[in-house]
């Protein structure tokens, strides 16, 4: 799970959750060490099958990575599809990659200049509003993890 975290803060975000509630249950004797041993081999199981859901998908982790970032929102999916997904997916890595220097997660005028992008992106799609914010603050999240290789 560490080194998904570096690649895919959805992902990476969902697993800890299953792994933080499986371990509280053990605590409060909810279940026992065999059962928390079979939810963590199928938590395994799940991390193994996420690697490979991009090459299914057609995308790249990268790639996969911003489209799950979009994909938190459940209205997107049922609204847009994910062929839709996909494209914007594409088209925000390729920008942020192009757009991305050395210190703008740290430059606050860099920042704005990246949202500014993901938002023309998000909106030239048309991607549903009502959680266009959140997807925007996800986007920026996912950018900054992947970031550090892509200016490497």
């Amino acid at each position: 799970m560490r080194s998904r975290s570096k690649t895919n803060v959805v992902e990476t975000k969902r697993f800890s959750e299953r792994l933080e509630a499986a371990i509280a249950r053990y605590h409060t004797n909810a279940i026992s060490t065999v059962e928390v041993m079979q939810e963590l081999i199928e938590l395994a199981k799940d991390v193994r099958a996420a690697r490979q859901r991009g090459a299914e998908e057609g995308l790249t982790q990268d790639e996969i990575a911003f489209y799950d970032a979009l994909a938190e929102n459940e209205s997107a999916v049922e609204a847009m599809g994910n062929d839709a997904l996909k494209l914007i997916a594409h088209e925000l890595l390729v920008s942020l990659q192009g757009n991305v220097t050395v210190d703008w997660s740290r430059r606050e005028s860099a920042r704005a200049r990246m949202r500014v992008l993901v938002k023309r992106i998000l909106r030239k799609h048309g991607y549903p509003p009502d959680m266009q914010d959140a997807a925007v603050q996800t986007v920026l999240r996912q950018a900054e993890a992947l970031s550090a290789s892509w200016v490497a």
